[in-house]
């Protein structure tokens, strides 16, 4: 190369590099029609509000957990605590006379989150058994806790005299569920939009960087522990929310909201839709809160039999879950390149 070329190069401007092709952020109209079809059935099924309303309720608690379980790669046994310390949270605050449902909601998500960021030195040190017992372990004391102080919580009777101000102080929180409904659809839109910019975000990536090979993380410079808490935070402060929003609708906090069986039922929902995809989660929370109410009031004793036969065909037959094994059927007949198929 001639030296007035090697010059005229060094003093070109550098070609920008193409950045990497990032999950994008753009709304797909799948994405429009899913958050539509919960206000079709607002007029389609309005005997049915309330069973609605738990199912985006829990939808967002299965939120929490797929953020540091799909993304993170966290294993959690006792994610019900930090539910039912939101739900606990905001129905004190109830019983005590702070009525206002979106303090309340704040408090509980913010007391929630303290939790979790205390526990998580313990839990992002370990390894998946460890991460098992330990979020096990925080669950089972949580409980035990709540139980025995029932003098605060009410113990097994459940925490009683909960009254909820009005919506914006003008919407009741009725017995037909109406304001439950665009209360719980609201704050799960929000709280869902923010998730998916999280997970979309070089902070969401890197996540998925620790769970796929976190001890290669840090060669980049990644502070794989900070990053593990950062997450496991966020998990507890929405799984917080989810719990307040609860015990807000229902006016009333059991200690069932700490239980080990909401904890399994969540891992459930999660293996149902599929772990990783945020839609997963809310998929699989429908399919199975819907599953046991139709199943149940079928055959109120043998319900669990039929929910386990689903998730093992799920687990044999659709390896990721429900939207695990669509994406695969699609890929199958998605036309390749060219036109060939």
């Amino acid at each position: 190369m001639k030296p007035s070329t090697l010059s005229t190069v060094l003093a070109a401007p550098p070609t920008p590099v193409p950045r990497a092709r990032l999950p994008h952020d753009r709304w797909r109209p799948l994405e429009i029609v899913f958050w539509l079809t919960p206000l079709a059935a607002y007029f389609l099924f309005p005997n049915y509000l309330v069973l609605i309303s738990q199912i985006m309720i829990v939808g967002l608690f299965a939120l929490s957990l797929d953020l540091i379980l799909g993304y993170a790669g966290m294993v959690s046994l006792g994610h019900a605590a930090f539910f039912g310390l939101g739900a606990y949270t905001a129905g004190l605050l109830s019983v005590h006379g702070w009525s206002e449902p979106f303090s309340g909601l704040l408090a509980a998500g913010l007391v929630a989150g303290l939790l979790g960021y205390c526990v998580s030195f313990l839990v992002v040190r370990g390894q998946d058994l460890t991460r098992l017992m330990v979020t096990l372990g925080i669950g089972l004391m949580m409980f035990e806790a709540a139980n025995k102080a029932a003098f605060i919580t009410g113990g097994v009777d459940g925490l009683q005299g909960m009254v909820v101000g009005n919506l914006f102080g003008m919407f009741e929180f009725d017995l037909y569920g109406k304001t439950a409904f665009f209360y719980s659809f609201a704050v799960l839109f929000l709280l869902f939009v923010f998730l998916r910019r999280l997970v979309n975000s070089p902070f969401g990536l890197s996540l998925v960087g620790i769970r796929e090979g976190g001890k290669r993380m840090p060669a980049i410079g990644a502070n794989v522990n900070q990053r593990l808490t950062v997450v496991f935070t966020i998990g507890a402060v929405v799984a917080g929310i989810a719990g307040g929003l609860l015990a807000q609708t229902t006016q009333f906090v059991g200690l069932d909201s700490l239980s080990f069986a909401r904890s399994a039922e969540l891992l459930i929902m999660l293996v149902l839709g599929g772990t990783g995809r945020l839609y997963g989660a809310l998929v699989g929370a429908a399919i199975f809160m819907l599953a046991q109410d139709y199943i149940s009031g079928l055959n109120p004793a043998y319900w669990q039999f039929w929910i386990g036969l689903l998730l093992m065909v799920i687990v044999l037959f659709a390896r990721g879950g429900i939207l695990g094994g669509l994406e695969k059927i699609r890929d199958r007949f998605k036309p390749a390149r060219g036109g060939k198929r």
